[in-house]
């Protein structure tokens, strides 16, 4: 520990030197891949941060301790963010989930932060359903076994040191992040019991004891620990704090990320619980082994000469840290610590130390031995690249992989050995050998792939369907990495088919006699093929043509087919299913593929059955109502009401500067509009007076930081609801009381009844205003249970001749989840504009 303090303390002494802002002195770019590969070298300590969404990381610390200190950093996050909210695109649910797991890897590549989830599946039990306010419902509905078994497992497979929860058991906190700090810390016991979930064991699992549980301080005052983290780092030319931001930029979804200025920050901890002695010190670390030297003094007296051999091999590691940014010394130096720790592996294997230490050591060095096989095919300068012929594959197919080796390092790389990894009944084939790589020489090798007509569909929470094995051999020392293959590989039906609409109402006051759907086929399949499309529809339902064949001359070639469908004029309240399928050559293909592709991801595919889902029941409305919606592209309600036949009118940018928005009865913002609009910021003044002289506007939710402005924003003061855990009301059924029953906004076109609140999806509302003027009226109140009531959901007030209405209820979740009661509470709200 006494060497680490003076390490630290040499390095915080070299940097401090450093300007805060700006590049180091050395005129020469720092070599940041293999500073990322040695600088782990220097500690054998393991840390774990837990959490319950993507980006509930604590970016600033974990980047300092992994880029920083080198320390083996992870986090576990329980679940995929599926019921969060979406600012780069209208994908919710599993899909979302699909893009926020995404995101966590790659801000993790910034930190070095290796990323895990508890959840496994799309629609797994672990799943973000909304917002929580307690750990208890969060338990209940994640299944509080299942969770905390696959926590147990993984902390005996990961055997953390140190464990640290993002958040604390604080009643201001979401329920989620309560639920996940709850188990961490009674994990701290558990996952050293064997008598807890014994069968882990029986796998082969280890019991574990992380050695302390931290959490964030409340306070500096109420800290155990607090650490200083905004040291500048010359290696990535800025602090850990702003590396930390960097990251937090990937979660482009949530709108993560900040730029922020060089400048002092200190991370307060406190320790809850040990299982070690720090004699006495404060320190992170202290009780803990920092690196090799200090596992050997830890050591039985009688085992001097291991201890000997660790502490010779944790300065050889220390040397190879030393010798960067000369990548051919690393490679040299690294290669003999690999040799070494190989050795010292078997040694320990045959030894009889206490059972848990040679556990304990052996994972140490097993760590080391992964650290040690990255540095060493980094430093070697071997440029490998995989790529498969396509990277959209289907059953059946053959295709090739091409693996490209050159070697631009100083030393020859013997005994090449390029597999590909793939899938049980796959099969890889090639005639190219590539035997050895001399300095400057470039090696190719060609594998024939056929993919079985077995096999498992892509999923996006899996392994890659292929990877390269890369083995080579340098001064009697073998080094093997896998390679990722160039973009996402994925294994798709020969045909998915996309339904539009994906949901229908049916509106049971005025059954339509026809309802237009399309089908968008896309043929996965390499070359020409031909499919038969046909429905699956429910009892006295037509469709029409009954069958319909469709011609694909190439891969990826798209062709949309119209369809209608009739349904019967005594159609019952409810819900119904309507599938499509395609046969092409004789198989059935019935899902949707959907297409998830940004730049800071890459592409991934959600499959899920094509099918419309449909509800019916009586929907009023008024005659001739013409909407204008302002898009923000964070919800699909116009589309939805367009499809149960309201007439909406998406406004463009000119349609706000200056086009008639008198001739709209209501005017709609989506939600978050005032965030993602610039242009409806720029023109608020226009719709203000589109309200004074007689109009309706009808506003959907906001947070508070969404470009609205309290004073202005809105034609008398509103102020949105802040921290927003107070201001939510996330119990879906929570009763609710209508405060002004004879208003139209409940009486027309619909007359809404309580029966019009059931079965709402998710939650009630979010972002409540906290405080409004006294020229607005309130219509509804509500309440989490045991909590005061709000009676901000839906606000009204008159302007000039016309109205302005604000609700923060979720309005846009229940109309794309087919939630009868949200259509036709919305489509008064939004009819209000035709009586006013």
């Amino acid at each position: 520990m006494k060497k680490y303090l003076i390490a630290l303390l040499s390095i915080i002494l070299i940097v401090s030197m450093l300007p805060l802002e700006g590049k180091a002195k050395d005129s020469q770019e720092p070599d940041v891949e293999l500073w990322n590969a040695v600088k782990p070298l220097e500690t054998t300590v393991t840390f774990l941060n837990t959490g319950a969404h993507p980006d509930d990381e604590r970016s600033d610390f974990l980047a300092y301790l992994s880029r920083g200190l080198g320390v083996t950093t992870s986090s576990l996050i329980a679940n995929r963010g599926e019921g969060g909210q979406n600012e780069i695109g209208n994908e919710l649910d599993n899909a979302l989930g699909i893009i926020r797991s995404r995101e966590m890897i790659e801000a993790s590549k910034i930190t070095g932060v290796k990323a895990f989830h508890l959840s496994q599946t799309t629609s797994d039990p672990i799943y973000d359903f909304g917002f929580s306010k307690t750990p208890e419902e969060t338990l209940e509905k994640w299944g509080e076994d299942l969770t905390y078994e696959r926590l147990i497992r993984f902390i005996r497979t990961y055997q953390p040191d140190i464990v640290m929860p993002s958040f604390r058991n604080d009643h201001t906190q979401h329920g989620h992040h309560r639920a996940m700090e709850i188990l961490s810390e009674r994990a701290f016991e558990d996952a050293a019991n064997p008598k807890v979930y014994p069968q882990q064991l029986k796998e082969g699992l280890p019991v574990w004891q992380v050695k302390k549980l931290y959490l964030p301080a409340e306070s500096k005052e109420t800290a155990t620990t607090s650490i200083e983290i905004g040291m500048y780092d010359p290696i990535y030319k800025m602090t850990y704090p702003q590396l930390g931001e960097e990251s937090r930029y990937m979660h482009k979804s949530q709108g993560m990320g900040n730029d922020i200025p060089a400048a002092p920050r200190q991370t307060h901890l406190e320790l809850l619980k040990y299982s070690v002695d720090s004699k006495g010190s404060s320190g992170l670390f202290a009780g803990i082994p920092y690196d090799l030297a200090e596992w050997g003094d830890a050591l039985p007296k009688k085992e001097k000469s291991l201890n000997k051999q660790l502490s010779k091999l944790q300065r050889n590691l220390d040397s190879i840290i030393s010798s960067y940014p000369n990548r051919d010394r690393v490679f040299t130096k690294t290669q003999s610590a690999l040799k070494d720790v190989r050795k010292l592996i078997r040694k320990i294997e045959k030894t009889k130390l206490d059972k848990q230490l040679k556990s304990d050591l052996l994972h140490k060095l097993s760590i080391k031995e992964d650290q040690l096989e990255a540095a060493s095919f980094i430093s070697s300068n071997l440029e490998a690249e995989a790529r498969a012929a396509a990277n959209i594959l289907t059953k059946g197919q053959k295709t090739s992989v091409t693996v490209t080796l050159k070697n631009n390092g100083e030393q020859k790389l013997k005994d090449i050995d390029i597999s590909l990894s793939i899938p049980k009944g796959w099969k890889a084939s090639t005639k190219d050998h590539v035997k050895s790589l001399s300095p400057g020489e470039t090696g190719k090798l060609s594998y024939k792939v056929e993919v079985p007509k077995n096999a498992e569909n892509y999923h996006a929470y899996d392994e890659p369907v292929i990877q390269a094995n890369i083995k080579f051999e340098n001064r009697g020392t073998t080094v093997q990495q896998t390679e990722e293959l160039e973009g996402t590989v994925a294994v798709l039906p020969d045909v998915a088919l996309t339904l539009s609409p994906e949901d229908i109402v049916v509106n049971t006051a005025k059954v339509p006699k026809e309802i237009p759907v399309k089908v968008k086929l896309k043929n996965y399949k390499s070359g020409k093929a031909q499919a038969s499309v046909s429905f699956q529809i429910p009892k006295g339902w037509r469709v029409s043509p009954n069958k319909a064949a469709v011609d694909f001359k190439s891969h990826l070639e798209e062709k949309e087919m119209s369809f209608t469908l009739t349904p019967p004029k005594d159609i019952s309240d409810g819900d119904f299913d309507i599938r499509a399928k395609a046969v092409v050559n004789g198989k059935l293909f019935d899902s949707t593929i959907q297409e998830i592709s940004y730049d800071h991801i890459g592409n991934f595919y959600y499959q899920y059955p094509a099918q419309v889902k449909g509800v019916a029941f009586e929907l009023l409305k008024q005659d001739n109502l013409k909407v204008g919606y302002i898009d923000s592209g964070f919800d699909k309600v116009a589309d939805y009401l367009t499809n149960a036949g309201v007439e909406m009118i998406k406004l463009t940018e000119s349609d706000l500067a200056s086009g008639d928005l008198s001739q709209y009865d209501t005017i709609v913002t989506g939600i978050r509009a005032y965030l993602s609009r610039e242009d409806l910021k720029s023109n608020n003044d226009r719709l203000m007076q589109y309200v004074e002289e007689g109009g309706h506007l009808v506003v959907q939710y906001h947070k508070p930081n969404d470009g609205w402005d309290a004073m202005t924003t809105a034609p008398y003061p509103l102020t949105i609801g802040n921290p927003s855990i107070r201001w939510r009301v996330t119990d879906e059924n929570a009763a609710v009381h209508v405060l002004k029953p004879d208003s139209p906004l409940f009486n027309y076109p619909n007359k809404i009844t309580e029966s019009d609140w059931d079965g709402w999806v998710q939650e009630r509302g979010l972002y409540y205003p906290m405080q409004w003027d006294d020229r607005f009226e309130t219509f509804v109140s509500m309440a989490d249970p045991n909590e005061e009531p709000f009676e901000g959901g839906i606000l009204m007030a008159n302007y000039g001749k016309g109205t302005y209405l604000y609700t923060n209820l979720v309005f846009y979740r229940q109309i794309q989840g087919q939630v009868p009661g949200g259509y036709r509470i919305f489509t008064n709200l939004i009819s209000y504009g035709a009586i006013n």
